[in-house]
């Protein structure tokens, strides 16, 4: 390797270290589909870190190739020093895929399928990387038309961690003897390559921290009922806990709680909703821990103060009272003979009303 790259790549490596924060999980997800008619292939590979797709592989595209999905990625993406890796790791996809079409030709001998027909065997694997950028957990999951084949976990936090710790689920009329260290070296080799040079590449997108911006619904259900939400938005990383609590004691089992979902945006959403009896609202609070936050944040529902609604029902009962009593001020002059008339009535009802006279009564 030249020196002017070697050096270009240390500093990368430098200013990792620099930043670097985790846990970081570099996902993706292979399938390769038969399609109708004889020897019709397609193979699909997409890459993810921290949930954001940054490559992908299509066999039916123009030139089948590893591409970037990021505009931080395609910038480096035909650059000189990186040009080896796109070229490595595509042919690594490549046979990759060969391998993913000979175990779906097995799976349908086996289940004595025709060629013909439309089959698909698919693999998400995972790979968890620490603080100390070293291994934490491998994972894959393999599966044959959407019924697992096999599933293969080894947690690497001890460090004492041996084959023994891999754990292999398989389905056994289907799997002999799983090459289990062969799959180990290639997810190793893969989230070293992968992760690490996406980590340095996208640093300043991957490596932020984004805090939630945080908020409290109030939604009635009936008279014995209310549901108060907690709402975390627009936060990175997707990691997050919302734990509602009750005079001080968290509340886990009454607690409704959904998955972290993408914004669309490159950020991430997620509530926690509680149902509470009425009136009682004050006594629930929700706290939100981010490695964004300082400090945890504690949310309690407050009582919003009069709406507009409010105050035109009140305007409204008010003109109604007005309403009835002009017409009982004019109902008690018809029985006293009609003397006056409507305007001279309404007019001395408004006057005894009033707080200031423009003119003072004499004594």
């Amino acid at each position: 390797m030249e020196p002017q790259v070697l050096v270009r790549l240390l500093s990368g490596v430098l200013a990792l270290t620099k930043t670097w924060a985790g846990p970081h999980t570099l996902k993706y997800f292979s399938t390769i589909l038969s399609g109708p008619g004889r020897g019709r292939y397609r193979y699909l590979v997409v890459g993810y870190v921290e949930d954001t797709e940054v490559v992908r592989f299509d066999s039916n595209g123009a030139s089948p190739r590893l591409e970037p999905r990021v505009p931080w990625l395609e910038q480096r993406w035909a650059e000189q020093e990186d040009a080896h890796f796109w070229e490595e790791q595509t042919h690594a996809v490549k046979d990759y895929g060969q391998s993913f079409r000979a175990i779906l030709n097995d799976l349908r001998a086996h289940y004595n399928q025709s060629e013909d027909g439309s089959n698909t065997f698919q693999d998400m694997s995972r790979c968890v990387v620490g603080l100390d950028r070293r291994l934490l957990r491998l994972y894959s999951q393999f599966a044959y038309d959407g019924i697992e084949y096999m599933a293969l976990n080894v947690d690497l936090r001890s460090e004492t961690a041996t084959d023994a710790d891999v754990q292999i689920t398989a389905n056994r009329n289907l799997v002999q003897n799983p090459n289990v260290e062969g799959w180990k070296l290639c997810l190793e080799g893969l989230c070293e390559s992968w992760l690490h040079l996406f980590l340095a590449k996208g640093k300043k997108t991957l490596l932020r921290a984004d805090p939630p911006k945080t908020q409290m619904t109030h939604h009635p259900i009936s008279d014995h009922e209310v549901t108060l939400k907690c709402w975390a938005l627009d936060f990175y990383p997707a990691d997050i806990s919302l734990t509602w609590q009750c005079d001080g004691e968290d509340l886990t089992q009454d607690m409704e709680l959904v998955d972290t979902r993408p914004a669309g945006d490159g950020t991430f959403q997620k509530w926690a909703a509680v149902a509470v009896p009425p009136g009682e609202e004050q006594r629930y609070t929700c706290r939100v821990q981010h490695q964004a936050l300082p400090k945890p944040l504690t949310l309690r529902w407050d009582s919003p103060p009069q709406t507009t609604s409010t105050i035109v029902v009140i305007a409204a009962a008010l003109g109604l009272l007005g309403a009835v009593v002009t017409g009982a001020v004019l109902w008690r002059m018809k029985l006293s003979g009609g003397q006056g008339s409507y305007a001279q009535a309404a007019c001395s009802d408004r006057t005894q009303g009033s707080d200031v006279s423009l003119t003072a009564p004499k004594v």
